[in-house]
C-alpha cells in the first residue's frame, strides 16, 4: 500500500471518530474498555499498512478484576526447611497471646490499605487473612523469620504493623494471580484483534459484500466467483450448506474436498488436498492461502455463541478476495471493522427474486391447508401435536427440527419436495431458515414466540426479531421452487397483526463482532495459575478482559459446563480445552455421560475402539417403537458424531472412524423409519397424556407462550369447563417445557377427576338438602 493511500485512510478513520455504545446480546460477557474510541494506526506489518483500533487517551482504566473468581490455593503443610530453629533462638508462642496479634493486625486499617495497593481488596483480605491466622496457629514449626517476628511482637518488642510483609509472602502463595496481574491483563487484552492473524495482514485483500434478502441471489453470484478461481474456501454455517457446495462444486468440474468437525472428504487420489473445499466456518483454516473465500451468513457475526467463528475468518482468512454474503443491516459493520485492517468494501446490493406477501387472514384451523404449507414451530412438542393433528385428517406431512440427522433432515425435504410424493404439508422447526432447498408456497408461523436462555442461564420466551421472521418468512416462494410467488401468515388470528408489525420493522443494524479465548491465551493463563481450573482460568480471562466497542467476548457458558464435568479426570491442558469445545448438547443426558465416558477413557490412554463405542451405544439398535425411542436414537446419533468430531483430533485414541460412520449411516436410516410413521409413535407415546393436549375443536390448540393469548371459553360452559382449559393449557406448558413427567401428569388427572367427583357428591347432596327444606317450607305456607 503507498504512503498516499496509508495516509488517506487515515484521514478518513479520523472523520468517523464516534462515540460507540455497544450492544451486547444476551448472556455475553463485555469489557468496555473506553467510551471513546481513537482509531490510529498501530505497528503495521512491513508492507501492510494496516490501520489499527486502539484506546485513546481519553479512555477509562482498565476494569477492576472479580475477585470473586480468585480461588485460594491450598498450602502443603510441610514442616520448613529450618525445622524449630525459630524456637530455639527465641522461646514457644503463646497461641492465645498469637491469635490476640494477628486479630490486632487484622483491624488495622493502614494494612487493609496496603494490601488494596498490592490487589488485595476487602474479599481476597478476609481469606488471606482467615488462611494466615490458620497457618500460624495449627503449624507445629513456623519459618524461623516468621516465629522471631511473632515473638518479638509477643514480647512488646516489635510492632504488629512488622507482620505485614510475611503475611502478603503468604498472601501471594495462596493467591498466585497477585504477582502476576500485568502478564494476565496483557494476555487477557483483545482490543485489536486484527493483529492475531500477521498472515493475513501481509496481504492486501479485496473485501466484496453481497448484500441482499434470502432468494435475493447473493451466495449466487459469491459461488460463481468461488468456481471461476484457482483456489477457494467457502465457509458456511451448517453441515448440509457445506455438504450443497461441496456436490455443487464437484458436479461443475471443480475439485472439491469437504472439510466438517465430523468429516473429511477428499476427492484427490492418495488424499492430496484440492484446491477448493467447502467447509463449516469454525473448520476454516486461516494458514493456508486461497485466490477467493466465500464467508456466508455474515450477520451471524453476532451470534452470542458462535459469532466468534465469523469474526475470526473475516480478519483472519489468508485470500486475495473475501466475498460476504448476508444482510443489508451488516454493511456498516463490516465496512467499520475493514476500516481497521486498512481494507475497502466494495458493496453488491440484490432484491429478492420472487416477491412474498403477507395475508390478510390467519388459518385458523388446521383443515384449512393446502399443497405446499409449512407450519414452523418454536418446540418439538408442537410439531409432535400439529403432525398428529394433521395425519387424522388423512394428509400426510414430513417433519424437520433441529436435532434430526442431517441426512433425516435432506430425506424429509426431498419427500415433501417430490411432485409425485403424496406429501404435501411440512410442519417444521426454524431449522428451515438456512441449509435447505424447500418448495413452499405459503409460511404459517404457529406462534411467533420462542424459548431463549438469558444471562442467568433461566430459560424465558421470546417474541421472533424482525431477522428471524425475514429469514423464516423467505422461504416460502424460493426462485428454484415450482411455487414463483410466497405467502406468509399465522394459525392463529390474534398473531396475524403482530407478525406483520415485526415484518415491518427494519433490521437492527449490527454493532458488534464476537471474540473468543483461544487454547494459547489460556495455555498462557495456566502458565501463571497453574493450579487453577479450567473453568475457573476461563472466568478470571473474561472478568480481566478488554475489547473495544466493536467487539465482545461470546457466551462460554457451555465451555463451562463441560469443563467443570470432566475436571477430576486428569488430562493435560491442551486436551482438555479440544474435549470443553467439543459441540454437544448438553440437554441430553445420555450424550454428556458419553462425553465423560469418552474422556475418562482418553485419560487412561485407551483407545476408543468400534467394538467399545458399539458395547456403549448398545448396537445393533432396534428401530423405535415411540417418541422416547426416537429421542434416545437421536441422542446415540450425537455420540457418533462427537467420537468422530474427537477423531479428527486425537486420531490415534479414535481410531475407528471408518467402522463408526458405517454405523451412523445405518443409524441414520433407522431415525428415517421412525420419522416416517411419527404419528404412529406420538400415538404409542403414553395415549392417556396425549389426549388432554389435543384440541376439541378443528383449530390446533396452542401450546407454550401462545397459549397465554387463546380464545378463552364462553361463560355458559361453567366454571368447571373453564377449569379444565387452564388446565390443559397449564399440562401442555409443564409437559413441554420438561417440568412435569407423564406420571405425575396421570396422578394430577386421576386427584382432579376424584376432587371433580366429590365435590359434584357434596354439591348433590347441598342441593337435596335445600330442595327437602324448600318443600317443607311450602307444605307448612299451605297448613
Amino acid at each position: 500500500m503507498s504512503v498516499n493511500r496509508t495516509l488517506h485512510l487515515f484521514s478518513r478513520l479520523q472523520r468517523h471518530l464516534i462515540t460507540r455504545t455497544a450492544h451486547v446480546p444476551a448472556g455475553c460477557s463485555r469489557v468496555v474498555s473506553g467510551s471513546r474510541l481513537l482509531l490510529q494506526l498501530q505497528h503495521p506489518l512491513p508492507g501492510s499498512g494496516v490501520c489499527c483500533r486502539d484506546i485513546s487517551s481519553n479512555s477509562s482504566p482498565p476494569r477492576a478484576p472479580d475477585t470473586s473468581l480468585f480461588v485460594p490455593v491450598s498450602l502443603k503443610t510441610d514442616a520448613p526447611a529450618d525445622g524449630t530453629v525459630g524456637a530455639e533462638l527465641t522461646q514457644p508462642l503463646d497461641k492465645n497471646e498469637l491469635l490476640k496479634v494477628l486479630n490486632k493486625f487484622y483491624k488495622r486499617k493502614e494494612m487493609q490499605k496496603l494490601a488494596a495497593d498490592q490487589g488485595l481488596d476487602a474479599r481476597l483480605f478476609h481469606q488471606a487473612f482467615v488462611s494466615f491466622r490458620k497457618y500460624v496457629l495449627e503449624m507445629s514449626s513456623l519459618p524461623a523469620d516468621l516465629h522471631i517476628i511473632l515473638s518479638d511482637i509477643c514480647s512488646n518488642a516489635g510492632h504488629v504493623d512488622d507482620i505485614y510483609p510475611y503475611f502478603m509472602r503468604h498472601a501471594k502463595q495462596i493467591f498466585p494471580m497477585l504477582d502476576c496481574m500485568d502478564d494476565l491483563i496483557k494476555i487477557s487484552d483483545l482490543r485489536v484483534p486484527a493483529n492475531w492473524y500477521p498472515e493475513a495482514r501481509a496481504i492486501q485483500r479485496k473485501v466484496v459484500f453481497h448484500a441482499g434478502p434470502t432468494n435475493s441471489g447473493k451466495t449466487y453470484h459469491a459461488i460463481q466467483r468461488y468456481l471461476a478461481a484457482k483456489s477457494g474456501v467457502y465457509c458456511g454455517p451448517l453441515k448440509l450448506l457445506a455438504h450443497e457446495i461441496f456436490e455443487k462444486t464437484n458436479s461443475a468440474g471443480v475439485p472439491c474436498d469437504l472439510v466438517t468437525g465430523e468429516e473429511r472428504t477428499f476427492v484427490e487420489p492418495e488424499g492430496r488436498a484440492a484446491g477448493h473445499v467447502a467447509c463449516t466456518i469454525e473448520m476454516c483454516s486461516v494458514n493456508t492461502p486461497y485466490e477467493v473465500a466465500v464467508i456466508d451468513e455474515i450477520q451471524m457475526i453476532r451470534d452470542p455463541s458462535r459469532g466468534w467463528a465469523w469474526t475470526r475468518a473475516l480478519l483472519g482468512l489468508c485470500a486475495e478476495e473475501i466475498h460476504v454474503c448476508g444482510e443489508a443491516a451488516a454493511v456498516d459493520f463490516i465496512r467499520e471493522l475493514m476500516y481497521t485492517t486498512g481494507e475497502e468494501v466494495e458493496v453488491h446490493t440484490y432484491q429478492r427474486l420472487t416477491p412474498f406477501s403477507v395475508l390478510d387472514h390467519a388459518v385458523e384451523s388446521l383443515d384449512n391447508l393446502r399443497p405446499g404449507d409449512c407450519i414452523v414451530c418454536f418446540s418439538k412438542n408442537d410439531i409432535y401435536s400439529l403432525s398428529r393433528q394433521i395425519e387424522g385428517r388423512g394428509q400426510e406431512c414430513a417433519v424437520i427440527y433441529g436435532s434430526l440427522p442431517p441426512g433425516t433432515k435432506l430425506a424429509q425435504a426431498k419427500k415433501f419436495n417430490d411432485p409425485d410424493d403424496s406429501c404435501k404439508i411440512l410442519v417444521a422447526t426454524d431449522a428451515i431458515g438456512m441449509g435447505l432447498n424447500l418448495s413452499i408456497k405459503r409460511i404459517i408461523f404457529n406462534s411467533l414466540v420462542k424459548p431463549n436462555v438469558n444471562e442467568k442461564g433461566e430459560k424465558q420466551m421470546e417474541t421472533i426479531s424482525t431477522s428471524q421472521a425475514l429469514q423464516i418468512a423467505g422461504r416460502a416462494g424460493r426462485f428454484s421452487s415450482i411455487f414463483k410467488e410466497g405467502e406468509v401468515t399465522t394459525m392463529h388470528r390474534d398473531d396475524l397483526p403482530v407478525l406483520k408489525e415485526i415484518l415491518s420493522r427494519s433490521v437492527d443494524p449490527i454493532q458488534t463482532a464476537g471474540l473468543h479465548p483461544t487454547a494459547e491465551q489460556i495455555e498462557m493463563f495456566s502458565y501463571h495459575l497453574p493450579d487453577a481450573s479450567l473453568s475457573n482460568l476461563i472466568d478470571i480471562f473474561v472478568s480481566l478482559s478488554q475489547v473495544d466497542g466493536m467487539y465482545f467476548v461470546c457466551n462460554i457458558d457451555d465451555f463451562k459446563f463441560l469443563a467443570d464435568m470432566i475436571q477430576h479426570i486428569p488430562l493435560n491442558l491442551r486436551s482438555r480445552y479440544v474435549f470443553c469445545t467439543a459441540p454437544i448438547n448438553k440437554k441430553q443426558p445420555f450424550v454428556c455421560t458419553s462425553f465423560l465416558k469418552f474422556a475418562r477413557q482418553f485419560s487412561r490412554d485407551e483407545p476408543l475402539t468400534f467394538d467399545w463405542v458399539c458395547r456403549h451405544v448398545g448396537w445393533p439398535l432396534a428401530a423405535p417403537k415411540n417418541i422416547k425411542d426416537l429421542v434416545h436414537l437421536e441422542a446415540v446419533h450425537d455420540v457418533l458424531d462427537l467420537y468422530l468430531w474427537l477423531s479428527y483430533r486425537f486420531m490415534d485414541m479414535f481410531p475407528d472412524t471408518a467402522g463408526i460412520r458405517g454405523i451412523q449411516r445405518e443409524l441414520d436410516d433407522i431415525i428415517q423409519q421412525g420419522v416416517r410413521n411419527i404419528t404412529r409413535l406420538i400415538r404409542a407415546t403414553e395415549p392417556n397424556v396425549a389426549d388432554p393436549l389435543q384440541p376439541q375443536s378443528s383449530a390446533p390448540e396452542r401450546t407454550g407462550a401462545g397459549a397465554a393469548s387463546s380464545r378463552l371459553p364462553s361463560r355458559n360452559r361453567g366454571q368447571r369447563n373453564s377449569a379444565e382449559m387452564m388446565e390443559k393449557s397449564l399440562a401442555s406448558r409443564l409437559v413441554r417445557d420438561g417440568l412435569l413427567t407423564p406420571d405425575l401428569l396421570r396422578q394430577l388427572q386421576r386427584e382432579w377427576s376424584k376432587s371433580q367427583r366429590q365435590e359434584g357428591g357434596s354439591q348433590s347432596a347441598l342441593g337435596a338438602e335445600l330442595h327437602s327444606k324448600s318443600v317443607k317450607g311450602k307444605r307448612t305456607k299451605k297448613k
